[in-house]
């Protein structure tokens, strides 16, 4: 008979030759256990979504109670389920007045399809731009404006008419015209290892966008939902989307995902024609419930508000250290740049045995993530920072 492993390896599709291959059957709180019971503390939070930590007691509570009333009813839009709505309505009460309509998705990929269809069709234009280091997702379009030539080379012809800008430059923002449909960014670059922008950049890629007609649609699937210190990351920056992107940490651990514009543009997907943007199983009332449930602990427990701090904690506990090059953050999503990739690697396995996990930045190889569930204490962080030196050293 195989074991778990071996069917893991002989049936999955996988998108890497070496996937670190943990066999984990039980998680909660900030902890993964393993099969043999090995307790391992998650400084990735399944790629910044366990925001509110593994099994939150109240999201699986909204989970249980919508298992009880009802799973998927109908395509997306048709039928009147509560959970869509009240989620939408909660939404667009904590978001700035003009970001009024909500379309839900099953993550941050279509969320970005979604967002690139409804600016082509808002504006009638076909220029799309982006920015190198830039992660959008995998999906044909969302590949279509990454920022690494490495992973999307293999699968060209992509959409046409993409233009890739570089981040933090101001002279690039020339390249934005009258023929430009919208631009899609980051307010922080992830995958770049936490890029942040400098001297006013997003301002003025916000100014240059209203010069133009051209929509901006921000990128806040890695960033939103508090990890930042704030429930959403360009609150951090002084400007307002068009359209804004929101996934990972928006259901508390369920797929799900959004584009969210006014009322006004989202209209463009209704008419001429009919079902322009189409989905099965976006907005699952299971996963909106549990993303309403996960809303609402984010800011019952105030964790935006406490991200700051604990990411302050985690740089002044590193910085400094001989092995480190660099620290980059924003609230609770920390980029730890190392002097090469083989030390980082070698790190890796050594975080491993004493029972952390961290990954590296897929564009950034020699900078690994921390980005905890925004639940993490402070006791936790100091037992943390001092198995990183520990592993450091």
């Amino acid at each position: 008979m195989l074991s778990e492993r071996e069917l893991f390896f002989k049936y999955l599709g996988l998108p890497s030759a070496n996937p670190l291959g943990l066999e984990i059957k039980s998680a909660e709180g900030i902890y993964m256990y393993g099969r043999d019971g090995k307790k391992y503390i998650d400084l990735v939070a399944g790629v910044a979504v366990s925001n509110v930590g593994h099994r939150h007691p109240k999201v699986i509570q909204a989970i249980k109670d919508q298992l009880d009333r009802h799973l998927h009813l109908m395509v997306y839009g048709e039928f009147i389920q509560t959970p869509q709505v009240l989620l939408a309505q909660r939404l667009t009460e904590v978001l700035p007045e003009k970001l009024d309509s909500v379309y839900f998705v099953n993550s941050g990929s279509e969320a970005i399809e979604g967002a690139l269809k409804l600016s082509k069709r808002y504006t009638g234009r076909s220029e799309i731009i982006a920015f190198k280091n830039a992660y959008h997702g995998g999906t044909h379009g969302a590949l279509s404006i990454l920022g690494n030539e490495k992973l999307k080379n293999a699968f060209r012809p992509l959409l046409p008419d993409i233009r890739l800008l570089e981040f933090n430059d101001f002279d690039d923002l020339r390249y934005i015209t009258e023929r430009t449909a919208c631009v899609v960014a980051e307010t922080i670059q992830a995958e770049a290892g936490i890029i942040l922008p400098e001297n006013g950049f997003l301002q003025a890629l916000r100014k240059r966008c209203d010069e133009t007609g051209s929509l901006l649609v921000i990128d806040d699937v890695q960033m939103g939902f508090g990890r930042t210190g704030k429930l959403f990351s360009f609150e951090n920056f002084d400007i307002i989307p068009d359209i804004l992107c929101l996934a990972k940490g928006m259901g508390g651990g369920m797929p799900v995902g959004a584009f969210i514009s006014s009322g006004d543009i989202m209209k463009a997907l209704t008419y001429n024609p009919e079902l322009g943007h189409i989905t099965t199983f976006g907005g699952h009332p299971v996963s909106c419930a549990a993303a309403m449930a996960n809303l609402e602990v984010i800011r019952e427990e105030k964790l935006h508000e406490k991200a700051e701090n604990k990411g302050k904690m985690f740089y002044e506990s590193l910085k400094g250290h001989p092995g480190i090059r660099n620290i980059r953050y924003k609230g609770l999503m920390m980029g730890v740049e190392l002097h090469d990739v083989k030390q980082t690697i070698k790190l890796f396995n050594n975080f491993l045995d004493h029972g952390l996990i961290v990954d590296r930045f897929l564009f950034n190889p020699a900078t690994f993530r921390i980005a905890p569930p925004l639940i993490i204490t402070t006791d936790e962080i100091n037992e943390i920072t001092g198995i990183i030196l520990s592993c450091l050293d």
